[in-house]
């Protein structure tokens, strides 16, 4: 769903319900592969799996980890996103599989966009913008004070979280699912404001960034210590001894991985939230009835 491009202005929304923006891919993912049943058709010829646990795990979450019913946009990939980032290093997200077993999630996408629009679920994409952007321009667009979720296991999003906003990892157990600004300083010694500092210091597996060699959490950690940014170091006198002298060497380097971990959330975007309340998803059963896949 969406329709023609729109500026990426502050929507005036009072007293709304909470936004929850759902990473799409992410989820999608994290339900093929992490579901712990295989979903078949009755005639047991299609693989449903994936679509079945998107929805399970989409309506748990709203069901049981927000208290009010929110507005939900989900956000998937472009088909072309990522290629700005390759462009500064070719190497980004290389090292991730493109098989066919790697890349099974894809062949449920259309019935999982097919069951969004029959729910009245917005979701968008943007050919050459990567999801984390577009939740990043929703977010900046969305103003004080209501509530936002993004619902992720990417900790890309940390850089995003304020009082307001929120990281939700249903993979995590109940209780320790929502990720603020207090607990992404008492994981990792940082604030939100300096993730992309800290993870342009340690490195980003999961996109193939490697960091700075020699450079761990925590000494990225202490390197950052009372607010610093990559920028505030040379003056510090951080980088003049131990470990500090590493980044001092390879300073212009962490600069490069930093711009490639800032989410650009300055996007014109295709959606703009309303305010107003998602219409509730029905059991997964009932959705794999709906678009006629049993």
């Amino acid at each position: 769903m969406g329709g023609s491009v729109l500026p990426s202005a502050p929507v005036e929304v009072f007293d709304a319900c909470p936004l929850l923006l759902v990473d799409g891919h992410n989820l999608l993912w994290g339900a093929t592969f992490g579901f712990p049943a295989e979903i078949r058709s009755r005639d047991k010829t299609r693989l449903l799996t994936g679509v079945f646990a998107f929805f399970a795990l989409l309506r748990v979450a709203i069901r049981e980890d927000l208290t009010t019913p929110p507005e939900v946009i989900v956000v998937f990939d472009g088909q072309y996103g990522g290629s700005d980032r390759k462009e500064i290093d070719p190497a980004y997200k290389a090292q991730r599989p493109t098989d066919e077993a790697a890349l099974a999630p894809i062949q449920f996408l259309p019935d999982v966009k097919r069951g969004l629009d029959q729910h009245r679920i917005i979701w968008t994409e943007l050919d050459h913008a990567e999801a984390d952007d577009v939740i990043a321009a929703l977010v900046h667009i969305t103003p004080a004070p209501r509530e936002v979720v993004v619902m992720s296991r990417d900790r890309d999003f940390y850089q995003l979280v304020t009082d307001r906003v929120r990281v939700l990892n249903t993979k995590m157990h109940p209780g320790k699912r929502y990720i603020g600004p207090a607990e992404v300083f008492a994981r990792h010694q940082v604030t939100p404001v300096q993730w992309a500092d800290y993870r342009a210091l340690t490195g980003d597996p999961a996109d193939n960034l490697p960091g700075i060699h020699g450079v761990g959490a925590k000494t990225a950690a202490t390197l950052l210590a009372d607010g610093l940014t990559l920028d505030d170091l040379l003056a510090s006198g951080r980088l003049d001894t131990g470990r500090g002298r590493i980044v001092r060497d390879q300073l212009d380097l962490a600069r490069k991985w930093r711009d490639m971990i800032r989410l650009n959330h300055e996007l014109e975007i295709p959606v703009t939230p309303t305010g107003q309340p998602s219409q509730l998803l029905p059991t997964p059963a009932d959705v794999i009835e709906a678009l006629g896949l049993w």
